[in-house]
């Protein structure tokens, strides 16, 4: 009894002909040479992956790579299989971003898929499998095709999130209140990590695919080659599109940085403005207070005089403020 969620399937001459079967029977299949077998183990035990390693000649340092937990996106040719791995990345609705991932063994006539966790859609990786049913005569390439572009097609859902939270930034970023200076600092910090998961994902798979793309054409399937070339042109137009992104928000960061700064300076010139006007009283009462005689001295035309004179020129400096706009 394994471990997990199994499913199956086999093609034979390109035509699918059983589902689901169990996972016992998949060694029979592949000693037909007509026959295509796929399986995806979700949630495995070492103990799954073992005998099916046995059963499909699997290297232990491949089969390791796949139940590790941090393994950068890659794609390794051994003596009687292929062994990638990538990185799924999705949005959920309030637009944060999960990171899942899969592996993948490539054998002559098999293609076996683990999964850690279930971030990857297997359903929509099978829709497009049958969508291009007449690729499945090339072999175990045309599956490694569908699933990367199931994989690709969601890393440009993700970075279109991710671009539209950098627009919704962009319109609270001119706005004059510290509360919105804090929330664009705020968003800006988690941006800036997201896109680095993102990247940790995306950058690597042009690597992987340009592996893959060599591999089809020495297994004499140069018909796949034109389809793996639009996926690398997936994975290029994806890491540029992070890499914009990644120089919008260094943008939006300095700038915010920068308007921090010019709310500062305005603050401090409104400070030093006040200051000065409130002096002019200040020095006209710490003056007059002198015990000595002064125009309006013990006289009330003295307290009108005085105040007249501290009004007067509160309101000079006041209006030569407010026309070099420190006011």
């Amino acid at each position: 009894m394994v471990a997990g969620k199994i499913r199956t399937r086999v093609w034979r001459n390109g035509i699918l002909e059983a589902e689901d079967f169990p996972f016992e029977d998949i060694s029979d299949y592949l000693d037909k040479p007509d026959c295509l077998v796929w399986a995806d183990l979700l949630h495995p035990d070492h103990d799954t992956l073992r005998q099916l390693a046995e059963e499909l000649s699997l290297d232990q340092h491949a089969v390791e790579d796949a139940l590790a937990r941090r393994e950068r996106p890659k794609a390794s040719r051994y003596a009687t299989h292929m062994f990638l791995t990538a990185y799924v990345v999705s949005h959920d609705r309030v637009g944060g971003l999960q990171i899942g991932r899969v592996s993948a063994f490539s054998t002559k006539r098999g293609f076996v898929t683990v999964r850690l966790d279930d971030k990857l859609d297997m359903d929509a990786v099978l829709a497009r499998w049958d969508d291009n049913s007449d690729l499945i005569k090339y072999g175990p390439r045309t599956l490694v095709h569908g699933l990367l572009d199931e994989i690709l097609d969601r890393y440009f859902d993700a970075v279109e999130s991710l671009d539209d939270r950098v627009e919704k930034i962009e319109d609270i970023l001119f706005e004059e209140n510290a509360k919105a200076a804090r929330e664009v600092s705020r968003a800006t910090f988690q941006l800036r990590h997201a896109l680095v998961e993102v990247r940790r994902a995306i950058l690597p798979m042009r690597e992987v695919i340009n592996t893959i793309m060599r591999r089809a054409i020495d297994d004499q399937a140069p018909e796949l080659v034109p389809y793996y070339e639009d996926l690398y042109d997936h994975a290029l137009r994806a890491a540029e599109w992070t890499e914009s992104l990644r120089d919008m928000i260094t943008s939006i960061f300095e700038t915010n940085m920068s308007l921090s700064d010019t709310r500062m300076n305005v603050i401090m010139k409104k400070l030093t403005a006040w200051a000065a006007i409130i002096a002019v009283p200040t020095a006209v009462t710490g003056y007059f207070g002198q015990n000595v005689p002064y125009p309006g001295y013990m006289d009330r035309f003295g307290f009108w005089l005085s105040l007249s004179i501290m009004v007067a020129i509160a309101g000079v400096l006041y209006l030569t403020f407010r026309k070099k706009d420190w006011l």
